[in-house]
């Protein structure tokens, strides 16, 4: 059995996964993308140490910010992680809102293993989009299908797995969905003022945690061309600290671009079926999901 949680920033999912965790003396899998990373905390909203302590936590804070982990490289360390604690005879929480790491997992989606490649990618990109998408339209013309012409990034990658492999990336994907049943448990807050009221909030939580130094340890650590510091937060705290913009602009900025984030995820997550949803705001949110649980857990 596995159990997922899943939903927009800001919803509540980490407390009420430890919640529940704690009542099946389970453990946590993470799916952010973020949060996988050391030294990215504040910004990402990383789980404390105290709740990491009160339920043990995978994948939080484990790879290194120089190392970028693939979608497959997750999706395998986490059904690695899946099976050894069902084989404990525990039910693992897959917890988080990166749509494509918990769609890996569940949908049991075959990827390309082919790690990136900076020469050939910049190579491509010297060609421009027009170019590469005429020949991915021509070598994999069903992957070009399901790609925007105007999608550089999926267009190169598409490109790049053919010339390493020497097969199309369509031949390499498709879906294998694990045996073991699953319960997708969705968090929404249908009260979308309530939302952006959370995030606004958590914008000003991150100033008093310490986000301005935070990053500037980020960028004398790793260097500031580091990728992860153009994600939302860093990206806006970076400009503050380069003097771009005044904190407030940098706050107002993050909160904007955090409820536009948000938007995306929940059109993502609201697509897939088979996610049960919960609204976040409920008063009695715990009691519901976990007699939900028990349902699952007695074969319902």
């Amino acid at each position: 059995m596995l159990i997922v949680i899943c939903g927009a920033t800001a919803t509540g999912k980490s407390g009420l996964a430890i919640s529940i965790a704690q009542r099946l003396n389970s453990e946590i899998l993470s799916a952010d993308s973020r949060q996988i990373y050391r030294d990215f905390d504040i910004a990402t909203a990383t789980v404390s140490k105290v709740e990491q302590a009160l339920v043990p936590h995978h994948f939080v804070s484990t790879s290194d910010p120089n190392y970028t982990v693939t979608v497959a490289g997750y999706q395998a360390d986490a059904q690695a992680s899946i099976d050894k604690l069902q084989q404990q005879q525990q039910i693992p929480l897959l917890v988080g809102g990166t749509g494509l790491y918990i769609k890996s997992v569940v949908k049991g989606l075959k990827m390309p293993r082919v790690a990136a490649n900076e020469q050939l990618r910049s190579q491509l990109a010297d060609l421009g989009q027009v170019q590469c998408y005429q020949i991915l339209q021509q070598i994999d013309p069903q992957a070009a299908s399901k790609i925007y012409a105007n999608d550089p990034r999926r267009t190169i990658r598409a490109l790049e797995v053919y010339y390493v492999t020497g097969q199309t990336i369509s031949s390499q994907q498709g879906e294998y969905p694990p045996s073991y049943p699953i319960l997708q448990i969705g968090l929404d807050c249908e009260n979308l003022d309530i939302l952006a009221h959370r995030i606004e909030r958590r914008a000003h939580q991150m100033i008093e945690s310490g986000w301005e130094d935070e990053v500037r340890y980020l960028g004398a650590k790793y260097g500031w061309d580091l990728p992860l510091l153009k994600t939302l937060g860093y990206a806006q705290m970076r400009e503050y600290l380069n003097g771009e913009m005044s904190l407030a602009d940098t706050i107002d900025l993050t909160t904007i671009a955090t409820r536009q984030f948000a938007k995306r995820q929940r059109t993502w997550f609201k697509a897939i079926s088979g996610i049960e949803w919960f609204d976040s705001n409920d008063p009695i949110l715990l009691d519901r999901v976990w007699d939900r649980v028990q349902q699952f857990c007695n074969g319902n």
